[in-house]
């Protein structure tokens, strides 16, 4: 069963969800959530990532705006709730603060002291950010929205990088999706795959655009990219 701790940034505290695997001490993975907080996908995420070896760390990435966010039931009202959230969220000040829960990932009595991020939508842009400006272990993106504005930045990303793109993504388009393939090919340390026929949060586990094969595959391959990146040896499941 997962915890609550909190990491203090400027004298307060911006609360995290932690799930710990059986045997530690362990790698980190720092979970980035959508725009519905961290909530029970978020939750069974970090589960699944501590099922197979990994400490699964997910901060509250509107911390500052409405803490403790959990939508869960993708309604119109949540949607709207969530979106509103997006939109007035600080990308500069977010990926400070997740840097700050980085750096907190490492010192936990818990950690080996290597630490990826992976993230989903505005989780998957911010790994790419928080990648580019201050530098991981690793770093997985899903669908990442938006980073078609931030290309400039790929150069700047020096650790292992992952991306999942769904190629019929209603958020991220056909011209985004090729300007993101063409600026990240140039960096040999970005990998990006596409699911043919996916929409947007392909991988959310309830979501209403799940796809259960197309999930399966980019999850086995974050899992395996994780080990390897991450010398995480102490699962078995790793597949």
């Amino acid at each position: 069963m997962g915890q609550y701790r909190n990491v203090e940034i400027d004298g307060e505290a911006l609360s995290v969800y932690i799930e710990l695997p059986a045997s530690l001490p362990a790698p980190v993975v720092v979970v980035l959530h959508e725009v519905f907080g961290v909530n029970n996908d978020m939750r069974t995420s970090c589960q699944e990532l501590a099922n197979r070896g990994f400490i699964a760390i997910a901060p509250d990435l509107f911390w500052r705006q409405e803490p403790g966010l959990d939508l869960s039931h993708w309604t119109p009202g949540e949607w709207e709730k969530g979106l509103a959230l997006y939109n007035a969220y600080d990308r500069d000040l977010g990926a400070s603060d997740i840097d700050r829960v980085v750096q907190f990932s490492k010192s936990i009595e818990e950690s080996t002291g290597k630490v990826a991020v992976m993230g989903y939508c505005l989780g998957g842009l911010m790994t790419y950010l928080v990648s580019a400006r201050f530098g991981v272990d690793a770093s997985v993106a899903y669908y990442p929205g938006s980073a078609e504005q931030y290309l400039a930045q790929a150069k700047s990303v020096t650790n292992p990088m992952l991306v999942h793109l769904a190629e019929e993504d209603e958020f991220i388009s056909k011209d985004a999706q090729t300007q993101i393939n063409k600026a990240f090919s140039l960096n040999p340390n970005i990998t990006v795959f596409s699911y043919a026929g996916c929409s947007h949060a392909f991988a959310r586990h309830t979501g209403t655009h799940y796809d259960a094969s197309a999930a399966e595959l980019a999850n086995g391959r974050t899992w395996q990219f994780l080990a390897a990146s991450l010398k995480a040896t102490s699962s078995a499941d790793l597949s």
